[in-house]
């Protein structure tokens, strides 16, 4: 009876990857064996010094609400990370914020930034959520595609060519899901040129960040000359830290703003978990080599499944630099659409992939495989692929 909900609400389709996850289960419950290559979540526990900071504030009863902008000190830790590794610099009291997820960071910045109508420019292939977030506020996601045979490289007439009178902000992702493309100097130049000479809100998601395999800086657009004033910067635990479950995230920016996107925190969920909060200081402030020993985890499930797919007869995949996903090029191959390579993968092999189109416009011709899964899930993934 979709007369009793909103138009805004029918007209924004199911999250593509959270759809094959339910996929994936009611082959399992057939008995039919899958393996799940579909997914982003690192098959990691979170580190035991984190799990351990946890289990200590729900001891000593750190189980009640906190300040909707988060605890004093996890902000402080935030502000020092930002400052330390990215150049950013972001006022603890007022320029940042604690959320329930990067997600839900993305999804007040937009609410608190958007009016019904504006455009946001999105450069696609792209994280299937950001088009239905924006779409939600009565506002229109703005692809602007970008090309294999250049390597996704973003352009500022690329950039340009989308701009309106309508245009609100630019959304950049790097490390980039689904390519695994890290943004370049001239990307960034490119991009900050375009936000100032517009005056665009810039919104980066660099919830991937740590997640990296090329002897190269991640790039923050607020660290940019003429950016800090107009960047809200997002990040999290989920990916670096394998803390998905725990839903732990951050928003930094000017205080004007962030001081705005309080008030849909304050009347949405009110604040983060008090104790994965304190998870979340544990993990800052701690020994980092567990991510290092991820990172150099993924990185030889990455080699290993990389050769495998590249033998895959017209199939073609450039080395991710980052994430943990792989986008091969699969129109030379027998089944050239994304549709029609995932099915058939999954019929052949039991493999279970994303097709591109669900990453938009860019996307199609191409899969994503997520290597994020366990060594002995890899290992099966590459025994299934070596019998084709």
């Amino acid at each position: 009876m979709t007369r009793y909900v909103a138009d805004r609400i029918t007209q924004v389709g199911r999250s593509a990857t959270v759809a094959l996850l339910d996929e994936v289960n009611r082959l399992k419950a057939q008995g039919i064996s899958v393996v799940n290559l579909s997914g982003g979540e690192p098959d990691f526990t979170t580190p035991p010094h984190i799990i351990e900071a946890a289990e200590a504030a729900l001891r000593s009863g750190a189980t009640h609400y906190t300040p909707s902008r988060g605890l004093p000190a996890l902000r402080e830790a935030i502000s020092v990370k930002l400052r330390d590794c990215n150049g950013v610099h972001a006022d603890p009291e007022r320029g940042i914020i604690v959320t329930p997820s990067a997600k839900h960071a993305l999804y007040i910045t937009l609410a608190t930034v958007l009016d019904a109508g504006d455009e946001v420019l999105v450069p696609t292939p792209s994280w299937v959520s950001y088009a239905p977030m924006v779409q939600l506020f009565g506002a229109r996601a703005v692809s602007v595609p970008l090309q294999p045979e250049d390597d996704f490289t973003l352009t500022a007439d690329r950039l340009e060519d989308k701009v309106t009178g309508r245009t609100r902000a630019i959304l950049i992702n790097t490390p980039n899901n689904p390519t695994g493309r890290l943004l370049t100097p001239a990307e960034a130049a490119a991009v900050a040129r375009v936000a100032v000479e517009h005056d665009l809100v810039l919104i980066t998601d660099e919830i991937y960040e740590q997640i990296r395999y090329v002897d190269r800086p991640h790039l923050s657009l607020a660290s940019r000359p003429g950016c800090e004033e107009r960047t809200v910067t997002i990040n999290g635990f989920s990916k670096g830290y394998a803390m998905t479950g725990w839903r732990l995230g951050y928003a930094a920016g000017p205080a004007a703003v962030i001081g705005e996107m309080i008030k849909v925190q304050e009347h949405t969920v009110g604040c983060a978990a008090s104790f994965t909060q304190l998870a979340g200081l544990a993990a800052l402030t701690g020994p980092q080599a567990c991510v290092q020993q991820m990172v150099a985890a993924y990185d030889r499930r990455r080699e290993a499944l990389l050769n495998a797919v590249r033998r895959l007869p017209g199939v073609t995949c450039a080395d991710p630099e980052g994430a943990f996903y792989l986008f091969p090029n699969i129109t030379g191959s027998a089944n050239p659409t994304s549709d029609g390579f995932a099915g058939w993968l999954l019929e052949a092999t039991g493999v279970v992939v994303t097709p591109g189109h669900a990453f938009g416009l860019g996307g199609e011709g191409h899969v994503r495989l997520s290597f994020a899964a366990s060594d002995a899930v890899i290992t099966d993934t590459l025994a299934r692929l070596e019998r084709l």
